[in-house]
Parts: C-alpha cells; sequence; structure tokens
C-alpha cells in the first residue's frame, strides 16, 4: 500500500450554483481528473457546461420533486442522504463541506480529508441569527431538529482524519464546535488579467441577495451619502433593497457573465463588503482587478484585505460606519497602487490553491499508509511471537 496510487472520490455538499465552493470541487477536480464526484443533487442547468464530461453522482434525494430548488429546507434528511452513499471502493475520499457531506462513511483503511469551509452555520453560532431571520414555519420546527443536528454533526467530525479549513478564521471555529485542528489553504480565487484601466466614480457590491451579506448596508449608506453604487446579484431580499435605494443606486441583476463582472471590478474605484463571510472570495476578485476593499473587519476578510493598504476595515457592521469608512476612503485611500493590490491577490490563486492541495493530499496519503504499514508489520511481529497467531 506504501507505494499505491489512491482511488479518489470527492464529495461536495450540492451543485446547484457556480459558487466560491463549486469553484475549489472545480480545482480538486483538476487535482484528481479521475476522481468521482459525489454530491446531495446537481442541477445541470445551473452549472458550467464542463461539468457534464464529469463523472457526477448524486444521494437519492435528486429523486424529489423539485429537488434541487427546495434541497435546503431538506436538513433533516441531508446526514441519512450522505451516510447512504458507498464510498468502499475508494481509498482517498476528499470531501467539499460546509454542510454534511463530511459525514461520509468510509473504509477503515481509507482516509478521509476535509476542506471546510465552516462548520455548519446554521447548527452552530449563526444558529440564532438564522432562526431570527426564517420564516414562521422553519423558526417552528427549528429548535426541535437543531439538537440532533448538532449530535450528528460532531460525530460526522468524528470520521474525519484531517481537516483543512479554508481560513484561519474557519480553522479557530472547527477548534471550537468539533475540537479538531485544521491545516489552512486558501481556496482559489481566479485572477483577473484583464489590462488595469483607469477608476470610475462608483462604488461596487456583488452577492446574492440574502440577509447575511448585509447589501442592505451598502445600499443605504451610498444612498444616505449621494455615492453611485452598482450592484450585481439577485435573489430573495431585492424587494427590500430596491426599497432602501436612492437615485445613485443601480441594480444590474445576476444575469451577467463572469467577464461583464471582471469589467466592473477594474473600472469600480473600490468595492463595498459589508458581511461576515468565512473566507469571501469576492473580495480578493476585487483586489485582483486593481480594486481597494472597504470591509466589515470580522471573518475570513481580515486575512485577504491588508487594512491601509489594498483596503479599508470598518468596525461596527452599521450604516454610519460603513458610510464613515467610505468618506475616510475618499479623503485619505489607500497606500498600494493597483498593480500591488493585484500583486497582492496572487496569494489566491487557482493555480498556488491546486499546488498546495495536491501536495497537502500526497503527503497525508503518505503519512497514513506508512501507518497502515507499521501496524501491519507489527501485527506480523506478534503473531510470529504467538507462535504465528494475534491474540
Amino acid at each position: 500500500m506504501q507505494n499505491k496510487k489512491p482511488k479518489v472520490a470527492i464529495v461536495h455538499d450540492w451543485l446547484v450554483a457556480y459558487a466560491g465552493a463549486d469553484r475549489v470541487v472545480d480545482c480538486m477536480h483538476h487535482v484528481f481528473p479521475d476522481a468521482v464526484i459525489y454530491t446531495l443533487v446537481y442541477d445541470k442547468k445551473k452549472m458550467p457546461a464542463w461539468f457534464r464530461d464529469y463523472d457526477i453522482r448524486t444521494t437519492y434525494i435528486q429523486k424529489l420533486p423539485f429537488a434541487t430548488k427546495i434541497y435546503r429546507s431538506l436538513l433533516p434528511w441531508m446526514p441519512a442522504a450522505f451516510e447512504a452513499l458507498d464510498l468502499s471502493e475508494y481509498d482517498l475520499v476528499l470531501s467539499s463541506s460546509s454542510s454534511c457531506s463530511k459525514g461520509v462513511i468510509t473504509r477503515p483503511d481509507a482516509v478521509h480529508i476535509c476542506y471546510c469551509h465552516t462548520p455548519t452555520r446554521y447548527v452552530w453560532d449563526f444558529y440564532y441569527t438564522y432562526r431570527d431571520n426564517a420564516n414562521w414555519l422553519v423558526r417552528r420546527v427549528m429548535p426541535h431538529q437543531m439538537h440532533k443536528l448538532r449530535v450528528w454533526d460532531k460525530c460526522a467530525a468524528d470520521r474525519v482524519d484531517y481537516f483543512i479549513a479554508n481560513s484561519h478564521y474557519i480553522a479557530n471555529r472547527i477548534k471550537k464546535y468539533y475540537r479538531r485542528d485544521a491545516d489552512v489553504i486558501y481556496p482559489c480565487v481566479h485572477i483577473n488579467e484583464q489590462p488595469l484601466c483607469p477608476k470610475e466614480d462608483f462604488y461596487l457590491v456583488v452577492g446574492r441577495f440574502t440577509w447575511y451579506k448585509r447589501i442592505d448596508l451598502a445600499v443605504a449608506a451610498c444612498t444616505k451619502l449621494g455615492k453611485r453604487l452598482v450592484v450585481i446579484g439577485g435573489g430573495g431580499e431585492a424587494n427590500h433593497l430596491h426599497a432602501l435605494a436612492g437615485p445613485t443606486v443601480e441594480f444590474l441583476g445576476g444575469g451577467l457573465s463572469d467577464e461583464e463582472v471582471r469589467g466592473y471590478y477594474l473600472r469600480a474605484k473600490a468595492f463595498l463588503f459589508p458581511g461576515e463571510e468565512d473566507f469571501g472570495i469576492t473580495p480578493v476578485e476585487a483586489q485582483s482587478a486593481g480594486t481597494p476593499v472597504l470591509a466589515f473587519g470580522r471573518g475570513g476578510v481580515c486575512e485577504t484585505v491588508l487594512d491601509g493598504k489594498t483596503g479599508l476595515f470598518f468596525e461596527e457592521q452599521t450604516v454610519d460606519s460603513l458610510a464613515e469608512c467610505i468618506e475616510r476612503f475618499e479623503k485619505d485611500g489607500v497606500s498600494f497602487s493597483p498593480e500591488e493590490i493585484r500583486e497582492h491577490s496572487r496569494g489566491f490563486s487557482e493555480e498556488r490553491f491546486e499546488n498546495e492541495l495536491r501536495d497537502y493530499c500526497a503527503r497525508r496519503w503518505k503519512d497514513w499508509a506508512d501507518e497502515l504499514y507499521a501496524c501491519s508489520r507489527r501485527d506480523e511481529l506478534a503473531a510470529k511471537s504467538n507462535g504465528g497467531e494475534t491474540k
């Protein structure tokens, strides 16, 4: 086994939109091109065309009506669905998890490495916030389900052999809730290689219109200051955001191509990031366009933005705090040039991620194989010393 090339499976929570975690899975597949990808549900129409060339296998949840639309509401059934996946043929299982995919069952002699985007947020520290922002039915059901899900989630984490966290912020949360150490490999971000161009007089926000992104703060702050804001994205909070917006706020929807979005990144004077996220890919995408980031100073963004150099932080998640940060930026700017800001972003590139992940998995596989070999040798020696039988 020491010299054996492992048979690899990749397990991901769900594939229903090509967002940050899905891009990580794509890069994982670049590292292990022969790997099968297992996932809860898969929406071919919402994923890039090249995913159709991958061997993607789903759980039985896929067969339910509207499964790719209602999958989040099926959280109580996710653990059983992932545990039902038969991964017994694989030597190395690489899970990409912010929910239940880490709970798959592997062979005793297989190694399971979990790339953890976050311990399940709505089960642990963000439970109360998620509950308070949910509809009346979810608020009624959640308290009765969460205790069982917390017990299962901790048991699922215990099945993982090695944890990789996507930031030191998440490594600390893994330590807190799972009592496990984690190595850190920052996720992959596409580096914008288009030529840098003069900045225009507008701020930019890119993201799904969901409450925890706090896009409402950006809309309200720019409305208050009379600053032009371009908002790219869509989602359930659209009506609320439109109601907050003044005449200086422009909504472009979520149908733009990647190239169009990168063009806005290049031209924006600064990118606004008012949410608290585990890593935050969009701030790095902005920096790769040479654009400074004005961000709420908590979460993974503290590891990707250099305060005063590639961006500025504001301390409170309020309209006034963000507005003050915008005024400070307009007065003092940041010390790095657009070229220096882009160069800083290269530390989070796709190539860097793939190389680090490849080296990490090879090292862990060798450690695991060496340990199994040492155990088998000890058993053989014990058997010989006991007349050919192990105790």
